[in-house]
């Protein structure tokens, strides 16, 4: 698959440059900051250009051009082609469908970039999130302990259920 932003009916998820997300981190509070992985750290400065698996996407509205939120997959697939997605819509524009048009959007380019499963983890309780994720399809897993956000629920969508 190549490195191409990805249009949606209402988003265009704009891959983001590795440049443009050190800012971003460099820009942080101490207390984000210090919540930042360290192998997803070396793996954005590795990169020499935009890179979906590493640097992520702007959510683009793209009838306004507004930024909506961002997206993203956690690392790059893993060797039995596993990979996890992450999402966030900025609090004013929540409620419109853009978290479920995003994860579905990154599902999908995983899927054709030959990805097995789609993973995503959430708080363990119902919420919005929970909600994003089975319209899209996934199906919870039960509870696991991630080592960055301790005790979550797992959902997963596989390719053959999709």
């Amino acid at each position: 698959m190549s490195g191409t932003d990805i249009q949606t009916e209402n988003l265009k998820l704009v891959i983001r440059e590795p440049e443009e997300v050190l800012t971003w981190i460099a820009a942080m509070s101490d207390a984000d900051r210090a919540e930042v992985s360290d192998d997803w750290l070396a793996r954005l400065r590795a990169s020499t250009s935009p890179d979906p698996w590493t640097c992520g996407f702007a959510m683009m509205h793209r009838a306004s051009g507004a930024v909506v939120g961002s997206c993203a997959y956690k690392s790059p697939p893993t060797p039995d082609g596993v990979v996890e997605i992450a999402y966030g819509v900025d609090p004013e524009q929540q409620g419109r469908g853009y978290a479920t048009e995003a994860a579905r959007a990154l599902v999908a380019y995983a899927f054709a970039a030959g990805v097995r499963v789609v993973r995503a983890h959430t708080l363990p309780a119902p919420n919005a999130s929970t909600r994003v994720l089975t319209k899209c399809g996934f199906e919870w897993r039960g509870e696991v302990m991630d080592p960055d956000d301790g005790l979550v629920w797992r959902w997963e969508i596989r390719m053959s259920s999709a």
